[in-house]
């Protein structure tokens, strides 16, 4: 087992891709547990069979053409107008965009890079400290990850109700999207908050101006339904997320496409080739995921490893704890999608045996991920910035610290106020922080 794991990390350290050391780490599996190789054809055929999949290359698809239109700089007008009149308003809009663009794109380096080139010159031009923007950035470009309808969301929410896990609950699509809306907000307020309180003391306020603002509503006039679209959908639990990402698709092609035309024909095969080429790496993580997690629950790995974790702790809050700062380490090394295919087979049923709600399991592990973007040694985000803003990572770094310290904070809060995920999904679920 050694020599494996020394061999995967030696294919990682030259260049290999994720989804090719997944799949041999899965061909391996099986061989290690007696199965014939070839039934990893057969369990990998499964994700066909999977409907809320068709949500994923849907959603992707219109993130990428979001990210080719003018709709980001619509947005950040619209946002602007909005409440850049308030004390800190300028900083406010920065994270009300980036958050709202990576619930629209699924891809937050794709929200510093869309929305760098705007935001940062205007926070410049409203006299923030540099240091100030560009913490805020590449910070702001993770938040959205708990919003429907988000990838990480999806993906874990595909990943759990494969384990079929007995004494839990089954997690569906609707809770996992509705679970995600409080503790998101919470981490918006509180930037939001930190923002107001770094503002420059001598900058002078824009005031609100009513044509400004009407001008903004009608320039935004196609982006606007769109969101409003999704929360509907989700929120009236009588729309699969495959038909919400069907309507999303269409509606995106059209608008930009056809009406706008701020997207041309002969770009739509570039757009459409790197949309898939993402969900082709997506699918395969997956489904050699799915396949993996199969010979764990075959193996009993999940069940051992509870034995040995409960072993040497026996109280929940402490199991919250560390569980809080593995998620942490493990999200400076792995990008979120990968930890979560990889991890959730192995830590779901550990932190059911706790006590804890799977919904909520997955908003912490969800939560920590986001931050885990901006961390270094490998947070992907920091890199994205760097190349973005033409800045030294180690400036970066130091630039992200309080808001990586009031992120915790609200992580913290979102670990062990289990109500804050759990209220909206019904009385019938009863959130409680047991010993």
């Amino acid at each position: 087992m050694i020599w494996l794991g020394l061999a995967l990390l030696l294919l990682a350290a030259f260049g290999t891709p994720f989804f090719a050391l997944i799949a041999a780490l899965a061909v391996f599996g099986f061989v290690y547990a007696g199965y014939e190789p070839t039934l990893l054809v057969v369990e990998f055929n499964r994700i066909a069979e999977m409907p809320v999949l068709v949500a994923i290359p849907l959603f992707t698809l219109a993130g990428y053409v979001l990210s080719e239109s003018a709709a980001p700089q619509r947005l950040v007008r619209l946002a602007n107008a909005s409440v850049g009149w308030m004390p800190g308003g300028l900083a406010i809009v920065a994270i009300f965009a980036c958050a709202i663009f990576t619930v629209l794109t699924g891809a937050s380096g794709v929200t510093i890079v869309a929305l760098g080139a705007v935001l940062l010159p205007a926070l410049r031009h409203g006299m923030y400290d540099d240091k100030f923007n560009l913490g805020l950035l590449t910070t702001s470009g993770s938040l959205g990850m708990l919003f429907a309808p988000a990838l990480p969301l999806i993906i874990f929410g595909v990943v759990a109700q494969q384990l079929n896990l007995e004494n839990a609950p089954p997690v569906e699509m609707q809770q996992l999207f509705l679970a995600g809306i409080l503790p998101g907000v919470l981490m918006i307020v509180a930037l939001s908050i930190y923002a107001v309180a770094m503002a420059p003391k001598n900058a002078p306020l824009q005031t609100f101006r009513v044509n400004e603002f009407a001008a903004a509503v009608k320039d935004s006039a196609w982006e606007l339904p769109l969101p409003i679209l999704v929360a509907i959908g989700i929120l009236s639990g009588k729309v699969a997320p495959s038909e919400i990402a069907a309507v999303t698709a269409i509606y995106v092609l059209v608008v930009y496409v056809v009406i706008r035309r701020e997207l041309p024909f002969r770009a739509l095969p570039r757009v459409l080739r790197d949309a898939m080429m993402l969900v082709g790496a997506i699918l395969t993580i997956l489904g050699m995921s799915l396949a993996l997690t199969n010979v764990f629950i075959d193996q009993e790995i999940p069940n051992k490893l509870f034995d040995l974790v409960r072993t040497h702790i026996d109280s929940k809050i402490t199991f919250l704890l560390i569980l809080n700062v593995f998620l942490l380490i493990f999200g400076m090394l792995l990008e979120g999608i990968p930890a979560i295919v990889i991890l959730t087979p192995l830590l779901l049923p550990i932190a059911v045996g706790y006590g804890i709600h799977p919904v909520h399991f997955g908003i912490i592990f969800i939560a920590n991920l986001q931050i885990g973007l901006f961390l270094p040694p490998v947070g992907m985000n920091l890199f994205i910035a760097s190349m973005r803003f033409q800045q030294p990572i180690t400036r970066l770094v130091r630039a992200c610290v309080p808001f990586f310290l009031i992120l915790l904070v609200c992580t913290l809060i979102i670990t062990y106020v289990p109500w804050l995920s759990l209220v909206l999904l019904g009385p019938t679920i009863a959130p409680s922080l047991g010993p």
